[in-house]
């Protein structure tokens, strides 16, 4: 027996809508009759116009969500494979995680029914991409692993080296290391010759600390992208993404020209990108360096980014809401200023950066804390301090900043 077979027959039993359901009275609830009404929907431009038009209106999207896992915890849920993913998609899109989990399990209870290959590797991408997303990497883990031990179609064993890789990236947050080199290197001996692997081992041996290692198998990477069978703007494409990944390698190696040369050849090819310009500015001031270039770089960083978000408000990708300077790059501004001494100035950048929720990041309430003793604000800084210290390590470096915080926090209470 198979193991698709297997799972059709242990999974809870999912009844498509019925013709009760396709004729509701007048006087039935609205938001029931159009959650229903997702079941009717077919083909994936469609699917996928449906997921659009709803986040255009998220505050009646989201009742109708709740609404909807009302009706998928009946005793026999009616929605069909194609409601229940609208709605999973929707709901994650809205960061609603608990509800789009409700609707996932439903989307895999449908997929094992149908045996679908194709909405298999759909439905569990959208899981794993959930549980990544909301850091459950145990849970990430798993859900890998089952998909993996799945026996499906061409499709589902072409996309399992992909699946395996989210397993890896998963391993890694949770520091497992060796598994996570152990399972990548098998992946790069089966891609002989190919350089999308070697680029997942360079961010495995990143995030471990081993930045050497990590640089020369990014550069391999880089060495074997033209000889592969990519079209010429995707070579060039991933080129400079690695290429950009490795200005980052360099920087934690204190190879700060090295860096800055690969930014200002990446900033001179994409004079629109933002994120370019900041990090530019940002390792130049970070090692008092060009100060007045590192200013205008960041601030063009800003403007860009200003000009960006204007467009996607008037085309309605984001909401009035989210219409706010990025967190990372006022405190790149509030940090070359510091080293100018505009101590005011950049102590207002950084209140407002640690508001949004990017801004809960340890070296953003690391800066505020030196801006406060740089003003004198001694008690500020060390409330400052200790709230970072409660904050969740993004990166390798976080962990760093955070002995060296318990140092300053040390020394300045050992003062008092």
């Amino acid at each position: 027996m198979s193991r698709i077979d297997c799972l059709v027959r242990t999974a809870s039993a999912v009844l498509l809508l019925t013709a009760a359901y396709s004729a509701p009275a007048a006087d039935d609830n609205p938001l029931r009759e159009k959650a229903l009404q997702l079941n009717s929907i077919t083909g994936q431009t469609a699917i996928r116009g449906k997921v659009v038009e709803l986040l255009d209106d998220k505050t009646e999207t989201k009742k109708l969500i709740a609404e909807a896992v009302k009706i998928a915890k009946e005793d026999e849920q009616p929605f069909n494979y194609t409601g229940a993913f609208i709605l999973a998609r929707a709901a994650h899109a809205l960061k609603e995680n608990d509800n789009s989990l409700v609707f996932y399990k439903v989307c895999v209870d449908q997929a094992v029914k149908l045996k679908s290959g194709q909405k298999l590797v759909e439905v569990y991408d959208g899981l794993i991409s959930l549980y990544m997303d909301t850091k459950k990497y145990d849970e990430a883990v798993k859900t890998c692993r089952q998909f993996l031990e799945i026996k499906g179609d061409e499709r589902m064993e072409q996309i399992k080296p992909f699946v395996m890789e989210q397993m890896i990236l998963a391993l890694t947050q949770q520091k497992k290391y060796d598994e996570a080199l152990q399972l990548t290197n098998k992946l790069v001996e089966v891609d002989e010759g190919g350089w999308y692997f070697l680029r997942l081992k360079g961010l495995v041996l990143r995030d471990q600390g081993k930045n050497g290692d990590a640089l020369k198998v990014i550069e391999d990477a880089i060495g074997k992208i033209p000889d592969s069978k990519l079209k010429d703007e995707d070579k060039e494409r991933y080129i400079e993404q690695l290429k950009y990944m490795s200005s980052g390698i360099h920087t934690d190696l204190d190879q700060i020209d090295k860096a800055a040369e690969i930014l200002q050849e990446l900033v001179k090819k994409h004079p629109k990108r933002a994120t370019y310009y900041n990090d530019l500015g940002y390792i130049w001031a970070d090692h008092d360096k060009n100060l007045d270039e590192s200013e205008q770089l960041i601030r063009k960083a800003l403007e860009i980014d200003r000009e960006d978000r204007k467009e996607a408000l008037e085309k309605g990708r984001i909401d009035a809401e989210d219409d706010k300077d990025n967190a990372a790059y006022l405190d790149s501004l509030a940090w070359v200023l510091f080293k100018k001494k505009n101590f005011a100035e950049a102590k207002k950048h950084l209140l407002e950066a640690i508001k949004s929720d990017e801004g809960q990041h340890v070296e953003i309430f690391d800066h505020l804390a030196d801006v406060h003793m740089a003003l004198g604000e001694k008690k500020e800084a060390v409330e400052v301090w200790k709230k970072a210290l409660a904050l969740e390590n993004v990166s390798k470096r976080d962990e760093a900043r955070k002995e060296d915080i318990k140092k300053k926090l040390a020394k300045e209470q050992g003062e008092k």
